[in-house]
């Protein structure tokens, strides 16, 4: 199979991009449900410009510029472990966006762009490439991340990235994305995602549906998470509502769920106390000459709010942020 090319149009140059203007391959997954970032409701509140403006978070946005700064070095890397496998390789483009030429709020960009000729094995089978351009995409993984990876030169890569794959190869229409995942300064590991027409089709046609039906249209898509329903109703409207046989029930098995937690908790509480009382003194506790727990001391420092507040009460004031939360409480009595 050759590769597959279509009418691409490349984006304007938006820097940074406007991304409340389209859809792009890191909303995929959320389209989809399968993003751990964000759940389609989070993403349409993002879209429609009703989440509120928040703080950076200094920390994501160290991690994103760290991998931004690294993709090159990721890039040449692929490049020289491709020409090791006896490969021709050819940097055709980096970093360069697309959009769809049908939807044109479907849009996409590539980390590099490669145009490849000898062959590949992807999954166990072998694939003849003459001069394909293919997709490419540098991603660094750390610490947990590392077991979501499967085995290298197959498709085993975390869902959420996959869909972010799959979008890129529907807007571009071609056959293959390589990915290159640096999980060492001393090599890269690669991994494919091929395309799949059928797999295309059904995420082009949710992701336009989410885009007219609830971007265009301000209709928010079904919440998935709780987490969800208190985002699309913050506030009540004081009236109350009856429930179904089947939501009295659902009421009744938290009720006893929660009975479940609080007594876990206590016996948790009582375990520890007793456990800590026959270690105290000491440090270690063994049994048959093997370390089962410890109760070692250890430095802690918290912020002391209270006294910040006495202190300083015109800085604390300026720093507090009111807002309504919803709780839900279930009432007292028999089951």
């Amino acid at each position: 199979m050759g590769a597959v090319e279509t009418d691409l149009l490349p984006c304007e140059v938006l820097s940074p991009p406007d991304r409340s203007k389209f859809l792009g391959g890191s909303d995929a997954a959320a389209v989809m449900g399968l993003s751990p970032w964000a759940t389609p409701v989070e993403l349409w509140n993002q879209k429609t410009g009703r989440a509120p403006k928040e703080e950076p978070d200094v920390v994501r946005q160290r991690m994103l510029e760290r991998g931004h700064k690294l993709e090159p070095f990721i890039r040449d890397m692929t490049i020289t472990k491709l020409q090791d496998m006896g490969l021709q390789v050819e940097l055709i483009a980096v970093n360069q966006r697309y959009t769809d030429a049908e939807h044109p709020f479907l849009a996409c960009e590539i980390d590099f762009e490669l145009r490849l000729t000898g062959q590949v094995e992807i999954g166990g089978e072998m694939y003849e490439l003459q001069r394909e351009h293919i997709n490419a995409d540098a991603k660094s993984v750390s610490g947990f991340a590392r077991k979501k990876w499967g085995e290298t030169d197959s498709e085993d890569v975390p869902i959420e990235y996959a869909a972010q794959f799959m979008h890129g190869l529907g807007v571009t229409g071609r056959r293959m994305c390589l990915v290159a995942a640096l999980r060492s300064f001393d090599d890269v590991d690669i991994f494919w995602t091929l395309r799949d027409d059928e797999t295309v089709a059904a995420m082009r046609e949710k992701m336009v549906r989410f885009w007219v039906d609830h971007v265009l249209g301000d209709t928010p898509p079904d919440p998935i998470e709780f987490s969800d329903i208190k985002l699309l109703f913050p506030m009540d409207n004081g009236q109350p509502v009856e429930a179904t046989a089947e939501i009295a029930d659902k009421v009744r098995q938290l009720a006893d769920i929660k009975s479940r937690i609080k007594d876990f908790e206590e016996a948790e509480e009582a375990l520890t106390f007793e456990i800590a009382d026959f270690i105290s003194p000491n440090a270690l506790l063994t049994f048959e000459g093997k370390e089962i727990a410890s109760w070692k001391g250890q430095g802690h420092s918290s912020f002391r709010a209270k006294d910040f507040k006495e202190a300083h009460p015109a800085l604390c004031a300026e720093f507090t942020k009111q807002q309504t939360v919803r709780v839900l409480r279930l009432k007292k009595g028999k089951k």
